[in-house]
C-alpha cells in the first residue's frame, strides 16, 4: 500500500513537466498581510483555502492582537489539536504537541527558517522563549507533512511570520505591566517604497514569576530581550532579495535537585538560552512570470547554559551549542490554469556540542508536488520526497490530498493522507547514550473533514477526523536494574557499561476528532473548538495499551467577544483541559482544569489604544507537568500606539 502510494505520487509529480503556464510567488514565509482565506504552509506557496486538502488554522494579526497573549505557545494551545506542557513559568522548557505527537515531531518555522536545536535530546524546538513580539501571522498545519517540510513534520507544522510594513513610514510602541512584577515593552519602525520594504523590531520582557517547584517558597523569574528585522529589496522587475533575522536572549530561574538530599525543590539555578535565526533569499521569475524561483540560505544557532551559584567551581551545570545551516532551492510553476507544481532541493548541515559529546551530520532532500483542479471545484494534490542522511541512509515518502468546494464554496470537503519521518537527533546518534544503528521514526497519518458556511458566511462550522500510527519511534533503554540484560551489547561502549542507550522500540497510535465553530452576528463574535485525542502506547511491554504522557483526551476552547457602541471591546475566553497522565506507566494523574480569561480594549483615537486583561480569573490550581508550578490569577494593563 505504501509503495503504491509513493509510486502514484511520484507519477503525479512528474506529470507537471508535460505542461506549461502562469506563476505565483514561491515562498515558505507567508506574507503577513494575506487574507485569512489564503494558506501558505500546506503547499509552501499561497493558495486559496478551499483548494487545500489538509487541516490548517490561521491566526491573523487582528486575532493575535485581540488575544493580548504574550507567549506564542499560550496562543497556539487555543487552536484545535494543540496541547502544551511547561516546566514552570514563562521561559521554562515548553513542549508543544499536535494531535498527540511528540513535542520534537513538530516543525517550527520563523520567517522561512526551519527551527530546531541540534543540541537538544530529540533535536526539536523549545517554544519556551518564543514571545509574540513582532509576530503578525501564524499558520498551524496539522497532520504528517514531511513530503514538503522534511524531518520532524510528523505532528504538523507551525509557520510564524513577523510583521511587514504597508506604508512609506510606520512605527509602533506597546507597553504593559501587571502581576508578579511583569513588564513587557516592544516597538518597531519600518516603511515601504518603490525599491525596498523594511522593518526593525525590539522587545524586552521581565517578570518576577512564581516558584517553578509547585511547593516552593521562592519566586523564579524570567527576562527576555528580542530583536527582529526584515527587508525586501526589489532589484529589477521580477527579481528581489529577502533578508530576515530574529534574535532572542532569555534567562529563567529553574528549580532542580539540590544537595544533600537531591530531592526536587527550590534552587538558585538559572538557565540561559540565546537563539539566532537568519535568512537570505533571492527570488526571481522566469517565463513571463510563470516560474517563480527562490534560492535561500537559513541559519540557526542555539546556545544554552545552566548556572548554579551553589555549585562548586564555575557553577556551570550544563552547556550546549547547536548549529543548523540550510541551503534551499524552491520553484513554483503554473502548469496551466488551476494546475500548480511545487518542487525543490535542500541541503542541511547540523552540529552539536555538549561536553563531552560533539558531532555533525548532513541531510539532503528533494521534493515535488502537483496540485490540480481536475474538475470545477475539485482540487487534488500529490507529492513525493526523497531524503539522504549521512548516518541512516535514504528515505522516500509521499502525500495525497483532496479538497472539493461545493455549493458555490459554502461546503468544502477535505481529505489527506501523509507520511512523516523524523531523523534521529545528533544526541541520539552520537552522545554517550547514542546508537549509530538508529533508523528514522516513521508515521502514516490521514484525516477527513467538512467545512460548512452558513448565514452568508456569518457562521462557519467544521469537523475533522484524524488518525496516525508512528513506528520505529526512538525511546531510551535503561541498562540499570533488570529491565535490560547485563550482557546486552548496546549497554557497553568502549568496553565500559553505560547507563542506557537510544533504540527504535516504540510504536504509538493516535486518533480523534476536531470540531470548530466561528459565528459573527452584529457586534458579537463567538469562536469555539473542541478536540478529542485518543493516544495509545502500542509498544510491547509493561506500558502496552496505556495513554501517552501529558496528552489530555479532551480540550475545549470558547471565546465570546462584544464591541460596544462607544468603541469598547470586551471578551471572555474559557479553556477546559481534560485529565491526563504525567508518565508512561499512567501512575501519576494530572487533573482536569478550566481557565477563564477576561479581556478589554478601548481605542482612544486612531493612534492610541489602551487594554487590560485578567488571566486565570478563577485562580485555578492545576498542573501541565507534575510537581511544577503554574500561574495563579494575574491582572495586566497596557497601551498600544500606532504611527
Amino acid at each position: 500500500m505504501r509503495n503504491e502510494l509513493i509510486a502514484s505520487a511520484a507519477t503525479a509529480a512528474l506529470l507537471l513537466a508535460a505542461d506549461a503556464a502562469s506563476a505565483q510567488t514561491a515562498t515558505a514565509a507567508a506574507d503577513p498581510n494575506l487574507l485569512d482565506d489564503v494558506v501558505v504552509t500546506a503547499n509552501r506557496s499561497a493558495q486559496a483555502a478551499d483548494r487545500v486538502g489538509q487541516s490548517v488554522t490561521i491566526l491573523t494579526a487582528a486575532e493575535i492582537q485581540s488575544s493580548q497573549t504574550v507567549v506564542v505557545s499560550d496562543l497556539l494551545t487555543r487552536t484545535p489539536g494543540v496541547t502544551v506542557s511547561r516546566n514552570g513559568g514563562v521561559g521554562s522548557v515548553t513542549a508543544l504537541r499536535i494531535r498527540g505527537a511528540e513535542s520534537d515531531q513538530t516543525v517550527a518555522i520563523v520567517d522561512g527558517v526551519k527551527l530546531n536545536d541540534p543540541s537538544g535530546t530529540g533535536g526539536g524546538y523549545n517554544f519556551g522563549n518564543l514571545l509574540i513580539g513582532d509576530v503578525a501571522r501564524i499558520e498551524v498545519l496539522r497532520g504528517a507533512q514531511s513530503t514538503l517540510w522534511g524531518s520532524q513534520a510528523i505532528g504538523g507544522v507551525v509557520n510564524i511570520v513577523t510583521a511587514e510594513p504597508t506604508r512609506p513610514f510606520q512605527a509602533s510602541l506597546d507597553a504593559e505591566a501587571g502581576s508578579r512584577g511583569t513588564t513587557y515593552l516592544r516597538g518597531s519602525v519600518g516603511g515601504t517604497g518603490e525599491r525596498a520594504t523594511w522593518r526593525l523590531g525590539a522587545s524586552r520582557y521581565q517578570t518576577d514569576g512564581f516558584s517553578a517547584f509547585a511547593r516552593g517558597t521562592e519566586d523564579d523569574g524570567y527576562e527576555n530581550f528580542g530583536l527582529s528585522g526584515r527587508a525586501n529589496i526589489r532589484i529589477v522587475e521580477g527579481v528581489s532579495v529577502d533578508l530576515r533575522a530574529v534574535y532572542s536572549d532569555g534567562t529563567v530561574d529553574v528549580d532542580g535537585f539540590p544537595a544533600p538530599l537531591f530531592a526536587f525543590g527550590d534552587t538558585r539555578e538559572t538557565s540561559s538560552t540565546k537563539e539566532l535565526v537568519a535568512y537570505t533569499g533571492l527570488n526571481f521569475d522566469l517565463f513571463d512570470g510563470r516560474l517563480s524561483n527562490r534560492v535561500a540560505y537559513g541559519y540557526t544557532r542555539t546556545d544554552r547554559q545552566n548556572l548554579n551559584p551553589d555549585q562548586a567551581g564555575s557553577g556551570i551545570t550544563f552547556e550546549a551549542e547547536g548549529l543548523n545551516r540550510r541551503y534551499e532551492y524552491q520553484g513554483v510553476f503554473d502548469v496551466r490554469e488551476g494546475w500548480t507544481a511545487t518542487f525543490g532541493a535542500e541541503h542541511e548541515e547540523s552540529e552539536f556540542s555538549a561536553a563531552p559529546d560533539a558531532a555533525e551530520v548532513g541531510l539532503d532532500g528533494v521534493y515535488a508536488q502537483l496540485q490540480a483542479e481536475v474538475v470545477d471545484g475539485l482540487t487534488l494534490t500529490g507529492g513525493v520526497r526523497r531524503d539522504e542522511h549521512d548516518t541512516f541512509g535514504g528515505k522516500t515518502l509521499g502525500q495525497v490530498a483532496a479538497a472539493w468546494s461545493l455549493n458555490d464554496g459554502s461546503t468544502v470537503l477535505r481529505a489527506s493522507f501523509g507520511q512523516g519521518f523524523k531523523a534521529p537527533s545528533l544526541y541520539q546518534l552520537y552522545s554517550q547514550y547514542g546508537n549509530l544503528t538508529l533508523r528514522p521514526e516513521e508515521a502514516d497519518g490521514w484525516d477527513a473533514g467538512v467545512e460548512q458556511h452558513l448565514l452568508d458566511d456569518a457562521l462557519i462550522l467544521s469537523a475533522t477526523y484524524f488518525s496516525r500510527e508512528t513506528t520505529n519511534q526512538i525511546d531510551f533503554v535503561s541498562c540499570s536494574g533488570t529491565a535490560t540484560p547485563a550482557t546486552a551489547p548496546l549497554c557497553f561502549r568502549n568496553g565500559a557499561r553505560r547507563f542506557g542507550y537510544y533504540s527504535n522500540i516504540a510504536l504509538t497510535e493516535a486518533d480523534g476528532v476536531e470540531l470548530a465553530a466561528d459565528y459573527e452576528i452584529g457586534s458579537f463574535s463567538i469562536n469555539a473548538n473542541y478536540t478529542r485525542t485518543n493516544t495509545e502506547n502500542r509498544t510491547p511491554g509493561p506500558n502496552l495499551g496505556r495513554r501517552l504522557a501529558r496528552r489530555p483526551e479532551e480540550v475545549a476552547n470558547l471565546s465570546v467577544g462584544h464591541v460596544w457602541p462607544f468603541g469598547l471591546s470586551t471578551s471572555v475566553a474559557v479553556q477546559h483541559v481534560g485529565e491526563s497522565f504525567d508518565n508512561a506507566s499512567n501512575a501519576t494523574r494530572l487533573d482536569a482544569y478550566t481557565l477563564v480569561d477576561l479581556r478589554a480594549s478601548y481605542p482612544v483615537n486612531e493612534t492610541l489604544e489602551v487594554y487590560g486583561r485578567i488571566e486565570n480569573a478563577g485562580d485555578e490550581t492545576y498542573a501541565t507537568t507534575a510537581n511544577y508550578g503554574v500561574a495563579g490569577r494575574g491582572a495586566f494593563v497596557g497601551v498600544r500606539a500606532r504611527f
